[in-house]
């Protein structure tokens, strides 16, 4: 029988659909990985350079592209930085909205990463399943900013306008009947919130109906039980965060400990795991997907109740209203500096973290008092769970590789900002 070799392969890069343009070098012997070393830099967005080059209020459109799965908590992130520089009290109505769209993006996150992991390791239904229920929420972000992912929806001082009062419905079609269009458009009648609600209704069922797909699937647990294993203190030295370290039992979450926005008056649990590897990850996330559908069924509750504005009063940072622009000359203009100007900010420097899908983003801006920032720095998750894969893949074989990757739920474009 022939001796194992050992010998070294490029894994990826990957197309940037899946999980983005990593390449690591496997240094293998025979099936068992004996060395791994991600490359980064092959993507180079430039986010940070780009976003020193412009006026503050025109890179929120930026931090949507970073991780393009999780478009509105990397704006939330931003947008808390400019207002802890500028001092802007937020209206409660906009801190809300603001909580609500953020989980709505987690649960879209966590779809996306579900559906993507299990066709990763072999679960090919996960993917349809999963892209059933992240439609419904897709056509929530376009209610309120017009598009479907880079929503630009966050503003410093609350948000872009208030939730709609009706939502898009489908058109009737030579394929499709007339019973169907009814049944498409049936949550569609009523307002956003009311969309919402019954999403919120029908969802628990969605969660439960993945977890027969696969939290007993002897083919899943083979794949994922053991794998990838991290204690709990190399977890905390490694810098892991969100999902990666609440998965080894321990209960982090900027929401409850450091909280931001209203999370401290919203009633929600923190999952954690066990014994820190990929299935007990997994089962993090999934439990993370029914406390999102709680935040947002009290999010939902208290928006019914409480009307109000949902931008701050202070003009210097908030543009007049379309009305009032249209009709006067001062508005016009003061709309006009604003969005080709933007305003300068005082000198100083701050950090600003949110509980991001994937951990803690956090955001360092220093102002040295123009209109732009003089520098930005951006703490993205996904650069420190990327740096443990050598440590989480080691003397595993190479097939458990794309299952680590999927457990760390990489998306390169906050890795190579």
């Amino acid at each position: 029988m022939a001796e194992f070799q050992n010998y070294t392969i490029n894994f990826g890069p990957q197309h940037p659909a899946a999980h983005g343009v990593l390449r690591l070098v496997l240094e293998m012997d025979g099936e068992t990985v004996q060395r791994a070393d991600p490359h980064v830099g092959l993507l180079h967005r430039a986010t940070e350079k780009l976003a020193e080059s412009k006026p503050f209020n025109q890179s929120i459109g930026y931090m949507d592209r970073l991780d393009y799965v999780s478009m509105m908590c990397n704006e939330h992130g931003y947008v808390l930085a400019i207002e802890k520089l500028l001092g802007v009290a937020v209206p409660i109505r906009a801190q809300y909205i603001r909580v609500m769209f953020d989980e709505v993006t987690r649960i879209l996150n966590h779809l996306m990463w579900l559906g993507a992991h299990g066709l990763d390791i072999g679960a090919m239904t996960m993917f349809l399943y999963c892209f059933r229920e992240r439609e419904d929420l897709m056509d929530c972000y376009e209610a309120v900013s017009g598009t479907r992912m880079h929503a630009t929806y966050y503003r410093p001082g609350g948000v872009y306008r208030d939730l709609p009062d009706a939502m898009p419905k489908f058109q009737p079609s030579a394929w499709r009947s007339d019973k169907k269009l009814r049944s498409l458009n049936k949550a569609r009648e009523g307002s956003l919130l009311d969309f919402l609600q019954d999403f919120c209704h029908r969802f628990p069922a969605c969660v439960d109906e993945y977890e027969t797909l696969l939290t007993d699937n002897r083919i899943w647990k083979q794949r994922t039980v053991n794998i990838g294993v991290v204690t709990p203190e190399r977890a905390m030295q490694l810098g892991f965060t969100g999902p990666m370290l609440r998965g080894s039992g321990i209960a982090w979450d900027l929401r409850k400990k450091q909280p931001y926005e209203v999370y401290a008056d919203l009633d929600f649990d923190i999952p954690v795991g066990v014994n820190g590897d990929c299935y007990d990850r997994y089962l993090v996330r999934i439990e993370e997907l029914r406390e999102s559908n709680r935040i947002i069924r009290q999010c939902i509750d208290w928006l019914r109740a409480n009307p109000g504005p949902v931008m701050t009063d202070d003009h210097k940072v908030g543009p007049p209203s379309r009305e009032q622009m249209k009709g006067d000359m001062e508005s016009l203009i003061h709309h006009f500096k604003l969005f080709t100007e933007g305003y300068t900010v005082p000198v100083g420097e701050a950090y600003a973290a949110v509980e991001h899908p994937k951990g803690e983003f956090g955001v360092y801006l220093v102002s040295d008092g123009a209109n732009k920032p003089y520098r930005l720095k951006i703490r993205a998750p996904g650069f420190a769970h990327l740096s443990s894969m050598h440590e989480m893949v080691v003397g595993h074989m190479l097939s458990d590789v794309v299952a680590v990757i999927g457990t760390q739920d990489i998306v390169f474009g906050e890795v190579d900002r």
